[in-house]
């Protein structure tokens, strides 16, 4: 029984090792080269471009307060539309102490003179009547009561502004309401009610109560590299795909080339917007994000074929061409001159015609044919072999 599995051991060990020998042979053989056959053919061609950006609308303001207090009341919340002029906030002021006690001595001062306004009158008045002073010196003393009276109204409404913020000649504008200027939907309220809140001046911003915008009227908003810039205007049609709504495809017009670059991730770019023409029924929102594309270039039924069949040696371009496939395939080297290409595949303007079978040589996954196979197939030395594997590599170079 030992020895029985003795040599059971020794058979297996002896398998494993001729079976190990068997596949380290057949790995060093050499593989025939593999080639694809591609026929030139009539095609349109474009080369475009991707821009990545985003939906914003055209006319989006941020709506700020004219007074500094707390918000006390809020009349409106994100999503609702609003009309110009219509309040949606309301500001409770917290007065400054010295403000307010300037408003009220101003009160007081005002008080005492239309009671000495009042007194005068009332003794000129009398006199009058006696005929004891002229009628001049009685219409004085009329006009010196109305002054009074007028100016003890307006300290008391310098004093309600002070206190409360309100004019009480002219509530209905006062600035404790914050107004919308624009008609249009209400995008964010950043603030909540007991919020503290500050008017703009020359040394803030302010604070944004609401953001408003015209959601009829939008734009694509991105930024093209500057290899690409030189080669669009204002004016091209722009076709924009937004990712959040699938099949989705918006006409638009390139309205905006900045002047000015802006680095980015060490390259240059440009901002540009599009005017998009909204469909009726269809809803966008303000941020979705987008590509916009652009056709740079076109060329209308040209004779074409796979960019990865051509071979580039300095400025010349070559292609090979199938001559027989028995009993072995048999290939001609043939220099021509290309146009257009969209990224896949490219214009042959001289060289070739439309039928003609091109071949990309030792290309099957990423298993190229050696050197030598590829110059005895193309009749050629091997370092004359240069050849383009796709156009998101760059050519290699066999030596």
């Amino acid at each position: 029984m030992r020895k029985i599995i003795k040599w059971a051991i020794m058979a297996a060990v002896a398998l494993v090792f001729v079976g190990t020998f068997v596949f380290l042979y057949q790995k060093s053989q050499p593989k025939e080269p593999q080639y694809e056959v591609n026929v030139a053919t009539l095609r349109d061609l474009e080369r475009t471009t991707i821009v990545n950006g985003k939906i914003v609308p055209r006319d989006e303001v941020n709506i700020k307060p004219q007074i500094s207090g707390i918000i006390s009341e809020l009349y409106k919340e994100a999503g609702e539309m609003v009309r110009k002029d219509e309040v949606i906030a309301k500001v409770k002021v917290i007065p400054d102490m010295g403000s307010l006690s300037n408003a009220e001595s101003q009160v007081k001062l005002a008080q005492i003179t239309l009671n000495q306004a009042q007194t005068d009158y009332d003794r000129m008045k009398n006199l009058y009547g006696d005929k004891v002073v002229s009628a001049e010196d009685f219409e004085k003393a009329e006009v010196a009561l109305k002054n009074a009276k007028q100016q003890l109204t307006a300290a008391k409404d310098n004093l309600n502004i002070a206190r409360e913020g309100v004019s009480l000649s002219n509530a209905k504008m006062s600035t404790t309401l914050v107004r919308s200027t624009i008609d249009g939907l209400i995008l964010d309220i950043p603030v909540k009610v007991g919020n503290s809140v500050i008017l703009s001046n020359s040394f803030n911003d302010g604070t944004t109560i609401a953001t408003v915008a015209d959601m009829q009227k939008l734009i694509f908003q991105g930024q093209i590299d500057e290899t690409e810039v030189g080669r669009v205007v204002e004016g091209m049609p722009v076709t924009i795909s937004v990712g959040a709504v699938q099949d989705l495809k918006l006409e638009a017009t390139l309205e905006y080339i900045s002047p000015k670059g802006v680095e980015s991730n060490g390259a240059n770019q440009f901002e540009i917007k599009a005017a998009i023409s909204t469909p009726k029924g269809v809803t966008l929102r303000s941020g979705y994000g987008a590509n916009a594309h652009i056709v740079l270039e076109t060329a209308h039924k040209v004779v074409s074929v796979p960019e990865a069949s051509l071979e580039f040696k300095g400025d010349s371009t070559f292609v090979y061409l199938l001559t027989d496939s028995l009993p072995k395939p048999r290939f001609e080297r043939r220099q021509v001159t290309t146009g257009l290409s969209d990224g896949i595949h490219i214009e042959v303007k001289k060289g070739r015609k439309v039928g003609d079978n091109v071949v990309i040589i030792g290309a099957q996954g990423n298993a190229y044919a050696s050197v030598e196979e590829m110059a005895r197939m193309a009749g050629s030395t091997p370092d004359e072999i240069l050849i383009g594997f796709g156009t998101s590599r760059l050519p290699k170079v066999y030596r």
